[in-house]
């Protein structure tokens, strides 16, 4: 295996998701959800605004090119079920000109999951894990929820490559979106302390002592 290989599998893993928590009052009773609203149909470029407690985020998400991604972003947006969540991790690769890595947000109780979605691979949708680039975390192609990272620098290695024999870097993961404005937000997200105990194995070093809140994520104008 040459070095350039074990490095890209090495990467697919750090970027899987951690497992979730277990519901908390699992033997309380479960009351019925209030109905949810109509989905708004999606539009080719989506303007969401993330509001956190070290500033705010613009995102535009590519309804265009990751039609199943993006409306899966906006069904949690339009649900308001990102709204409280947080920034958890965030991986710093030593390679390479610096910042180097990601931050990784998302939904932390398995109770306001919606059902996963299927994978749009980069080889698909023609989109690449460029700096700035919103991607979705998973497992198993297939397995993506709510989870998110933000990419502080280009990682293509987390681009689908249909030549590669390993099916995880085959598929790779699915990018549907970029940040506009607001990187230096994602920067003081990845400059946040790092907890030396939190996380289990490659996760351990990565989560965030702190995390960082997300306070509201509303859609917006998109500029003409």
């Amino acid at each position: 295996m040459t070095i350039r290989r074990f490095a890209l599998i090495l990467l697919c893993a750090l970027f899987a998701l951690p497992a979730l928590a277990a519901p908390a009052h699992a033997g309380h009773a479960v009351h019925k959800a209030p109905p949810e609203p109509a989905p708004i149909p999606l539009a080719d470029t989506v303007r969401v605004a993330m509001v956190t407690t070290l500033g705010t985020i613009e995102i535009e998400l590519d309804g265009k090119h990751a039609p199943i991604t993006a409306a899966n972003f906006l069904h949690y947006v339009d649900t308001k079920r990102f709204d409280g969540i947080v920034f958890y991790r965030a991986m710093h690769l030593a390679w390479g000109d610096q910042p180097n890595g990601l931050v990784q947000a998302g939904l932390r109780d398995p109770r306001r999951l919606f059902p996963p979605i299927a994978h749009e691979p980069t080889s698909q949708t023609g989109l690449s894990h460029k700096a700035g680039a919103l991607s979705m975390a998973r497992n198993a192609p297939g397995t993506a929820t709510a989870d998110f990272s933000i990419l502080l620098s280009d990682i293509t290695g987390l681009d689908a490559d249909p030549k590669a024999t390993d099916p995880d870097l085959a598929q790779g993961y699915a990018v549907f979106g970029h940040v506009v404005s607001g990187m230096d937000v994602v920067r003081k997200i990845w400059d946040a302390p790092i907890s030396p105990t939190l996380g289990e194995g490659v996760m351990r070093g990565q989560m965030l002592a702190d995390p960082v809140t997300v306070l509201t994520v509303r859609r917006e104008p998109v500029p003409s």
